[in-house]
């Protein structure tokens, strides 16, 4: 079976894992340390935060810059759901940018547009959907414009880079960034995630919310330090007779979840990270003979094939005309796995699902997201892929869909 996403382990990685089952730390050891290092030096950010999950990423990431009840926040239509949910679980509402049909990422034009009507905004998340970065520069304009956080949704986007050439996740253009590193993403823990950012008031509230809000020892963590009397509270058993605090006391400073990532995760991506490289030169490659496969097909449409340099190229998406060629996406669909092909649609708009269809969104309002959708498929892309399933995909792909 050839699915349209695999992870790739060797046994380094396999290695590295049972090492530390054999002799380190379960939980959160010097392991997620030297991931959260090998992360910053990576993306050129001055922080690293490891996290149980992509999405638990974004929770905090929320939180951190100030979300709550009231805060509307922009996001794309085209994105899985977490990135909405996100908002939702800090208290804030998410509002939906239609996208640009060539980026399939969300249009600056609709929200620029959006926002001369009503200038209600108070955070924006920019998705890099299927690996390629948004127009950073001109999100981070509009969101000096109205003075508000950007969190980049970078799930898809581990290895790209900008137009500068800097990396995704040096958060030149944001505040925070958030990387998925679920299985078949650039690297993986198995599940998990990392937060970058430059900023250290939103790193050491970050460090917090992963972990219940509970400082031991270190309580100059939220900003403030053990002499400042006035900002932390003390119950009359915190310090010894002589004023020192005693080894076992702990803070719960705020409200945080339990959101770590473990030693063993830890060792796995790290041990990823070094080849993180060879992976995204040959999704490159793939990509490559994709292009030239489909270069002339009839009712195919290669989609983001202008800037293949900066993405990551987590996805390899076409448009088919399913209309035209008289058979529905699910058809095609079931054609390519009885061939061992398997396929998959990112994604079915946020705003289509039915939890926020309830909440008052109407599937009109994203025209653009509508149109990509109806004609989405994403075919198979991952470093253990052959050129010569690569040819077997488009073959049978361009066997189906012909007239």
């Amino acid at each position: 079976m050839i699915p349209y996403g695999k992870h790739y382990l060797d046994e380094e990685d396999i290695e590295s894992v049972v090492e530390v089952l054999r002799e380190g730390w379960l939980t959160q050891g010097p392991k997620v340390a030297e991931f959260e290092q090998t992360v910053a030096d990576f993306t050129g950010a001055k922080y690293a935060v490891a996290v149980s999950s992509g999405t638990a990423g974004l929770h905090i990431a929320c939180i951190a810059a100030g979300i709550a009840e009231g805060s509307r926040v922009y996001t794309s239509a085209n994105t899985f759901v977490a990135s909405a949910n996100s908002i939702i679980y800090a208290g804030g509402e998410p509002a939906f940018c239609d996208i640009d049909p060539k980026t399939l990422n969300m249009s600056t034009d609709y929200l620029e547009e959006k926002l001369l009507s009503d200038s209600k905004i108070d955070g924006i998340i920019p998705v890099h959907f299927a690996g390629l970065p948004c127009d950073m520069e001109k999100i981070q304009k509009i969101a000096k414009t109205y003075n508000v956080p950007v969190i980049e949704d970078a799930a898809h986007a581990f290895g790209a880079t900008y137009s500068d050439g800097g990396r995704v996740g040096n958060c030149q253009y944001s505040d925070m960034t958030v990387f998925s590193l679920h299985p078949v993403k650039g690297v993986t823990s198995g599940e998990g995630g990392v937060i970058t950012t430059n900023n250290e008031k939103i790193y050491r509230s970050l460090l917090l919310l992963r972990s219940h809000g509970i400082c031991k020892g270190n309580f100059d963590l939220p900003g403030v330090s053990v002499a400042d009397s006035d900002k932390l509270y003390y119950p009359e058993d915190a310090l010894d007779d002589n004023d020192k605090l005693n080894p076992w006391y702990y803070e719960m400073q705020e409200l945080g979840f339990n959101y770590r990532l473990t030693d063993f995760q830890s060792a796995l991506v790290t041990s990823q990270m070094k080849k993180s490289g060879q992976f995204l030169k040959r999704r490159k490659q793939i990509a490559e003979l994709y292009d030239q496969l489909f270069s002339d097909v009839d009712n195919v449409t290669i989609k983001q094939n202008h800037d293949r340099y900066n993405s990551s190229l987590h996805l390899y998406v076409l448009e088919i005309d399913f209309k035209k060629i008289g058979k529905s996406r699910g058809e095609v669909m079931r054609q390519l796995f009885e061939k061992d092909i398997g396929t998959q649609v990112h994604y079915i708009p946020v705003p289509f699902q039915p939890y926020y269809a309830n909440l008052g969104f109407n599937r009109k309002d994203y025209p653009s997201v509508k149109s990509y959708y109806d004609k989405a498929l994403s075919i198979p892309i991952y470093y253990g892929l052959s050129d010569e399933q690569v040819e077997f995909v488009a073959e049978q792909i361009k066997e189906i869909v012909s007239l």
